[in-house]
């Protein structure tokens, strides 16, 4: 276990530089800077580096195409990260890798697998976001605006495997976890968020632009009407459900499979 004082050092030292790169909001720098410490304090390095290349990677991604992600006004999902996203996506795992040496349940196994699940619903939804067509619900598989929960595109569904797979390597090369297990909780993790998204999620109508939206006013300023899902389940639980998905899955082949270890 790393001393508290070395771990917190490091965190803020990353959280700072995401932060003023523009890449999380005040109260996002504050949830990164709490699950970065206890990610670094309890597993160090191993765990740190997962936790990273979901960092990296997810905020790289989100610039790329940028432009075009801007005019995907219909549905809140841009900008810097607050807090409730922060937690949505790393929430799981902090109390996964928090738990890890309180147990003889391996939820470092299960700290991967959430990052896993929250890095393969991140790289598709950013390379996903860029399809001009293609864009299909995964429930119904009729066509859907690019951009929308519950959508699935081909370039979307690469990056998603690559995304839980790229996790699944790094777990794997600092013997954190096997990569199997890790890359299939991923995938799952990720479908899972697709199929909460296109079914229980939220979904508003605009009247006057006539137009589905993730969003209670519409950027054209109407107050829209909810015509799909729960009232209160908005993307972050969508997120947070995904990832406790993922942990679950990869714990489950884990325990089923022994072999893949």
């Amino acid at each position: 276990m790393i001393q508290i004082e070395i771990a917190a050092i490091a965190s803020l030292g990353i959280v700072s530089l995401a932060y003023a790169l523009g890449a999380l909001t005040p109260s996002g720098a504050f949830a990164a800077f709490a699950i970065g410490t206890v990610t670094f304090g309890v597993d160090g390095w191993p765990a740190a580096a997962v936790l990273l290349a979901f960092f990296i990677t997810s905020s790289l991604l989100s610039r790329l195409g940028s432009r075009r992600k801007r005019r995907l006004i219909d549905f809140g999902k841009q900008g810097p990260r607050d807090a409730w996203q922060v937690f949505a996506n790393g929430g799981v795992a902090g109390v996964c890798i928090a738990l890890s040496r309180t147990t003889d349940v391996p939820l470092a196994l299960a700290f991967a697998g959430a990052i896993a699940a929250a890095t393969a619903d991140t790289w598709s939804s950013e390379i996903g976001s860029l399809a001009q067509r293609g864009v299909r619900s995964i429930l119904t598989f009729r066509p859907v605006q690019s951009g929308l929960s519950g959508g699935i595109s081909l370039p979307g569904t690469i990056a998603q495997c690559a995304g839980a797979a790229f996790i699944a390597l790094v777990a794997y090369d600092v013997h954190l976890a096997p990569f199997w297990p890790v890359a299939i909780g991923g995938v799952a993790g990720s479908l899972f968020d697709s199929i909460l998204g296109a079914s229980a999620q939220a979904l508003h109508w605009c009247p006057t632009c006539a137009r589905p939206c993730e969003t209670e006013i519409h950027s054209c300023g109407t107050q829209t009407k909810m015509f799909r899902g729960l009232r209160w389940f908005d993307n972050d639980l969508v997120n947070l459900l995904a990832t406790f998905c993922g942990a679950a899955v990869a714990l489950l082949v884990a325990s089923h499979w022994p072999d893949l270890w």
